[in-house]
């Protein structure tokens, strides 16, 4: 249990640390939660975001890879060799 006042600078300083896209605070299966979206360039970099949130927090982490419009385009060929490879 975090003490009283605390949270909110707490999760300010890591958020100033971790440089999200986006963060949205809100319920995750009836808990607090939150959905923070980052950005890093390998997997190297999980560390970097996760560790803070289980130091200050004890949080449990959920991390889910995706992409934008631009990255899916890019992977186009590479989507189509895959469903040629499945039709034979």
């Amino acid at each position: 249990m975090m003490k009283a006042g605390t949270f909110g600078p707490t999760m300010g300083r890591i958020l100033a640390v971790i440089k999200p896209e986006a963060a949205y605070f809100t319920t995750v299966d009836s808990q607090r939660g939150a959905v923070i979206v980052v950005n890093v360039d390998d997997s190297s970099g999980i560390p970097a975001v996760a560790e803070p949130l289980f130091q200050a927090f004890n949080a449990s982490v959920d991390i889910s890879v995706a992409m934008t419009a631009e990255d899916l385009q890019a992977a186009d060929d590479d989507i189509a060799q895959v469903a040629n490879l499945r039709r034979n």
